[in-house]
């Protein structure tokens, strides 16, 4: 299992990737959702995570639009009509919100789709 650290002046915050259902920025600060429904706001830009991401093995993460990556594990709907992205399954809490990006365009968030559909069956064929 892989680890995000994250050391500030103050502490160091440890979560398994795996656990990261999404990471949502609002400025110099974002929001790590958790598959247990809990939620840790870091002063950290988007872009800290997604460098980090990319160095892992076997990186289940994408970013889609300007405010926000995804883990694709998690992902269970993507309805482009209505710009909503669902998340479930047996590791996810109940208390996970669905995201309704009102600001996600339709071509980022069917480009997801499109890669959610990749990393599926990349997944089942190995």
């Amino acid at each position: 299992m892989e680890w995000l650290k994250i050391s500030t002046s103050t502490e160091i915050v440890r979560i398994a990737v795996d656990e990261i259902v999404y990471i949502l920025a609002d400025g110099n600060y974002c929001d790590l959702m958790l598959s247990n429904g809990s939620s840790h706001n870091m002063t950290f830009q988007l872009h800290y995570f997604e460098e980090y991401f990319e160095k892992l093995s076997n990186n289940p993460f994408s970013r889609v639009g300007r405010s926000i990556i995804v883990n694709k594990r998690h992902i269970r709907v993507i309805n482009v009509p209505d710009r909503l992205i669902r998340f479930g399954g047996h590791t996810i809490d109940a208390k996970v919100p669905a995201l309704r990006m009102a600001k996600l365009g339709r071509e980022s968030l069917q480009k997801l789709k499109n890669e959610v559909n990749d990393y599926a069956e990349r997944s089942e064929n190995n």
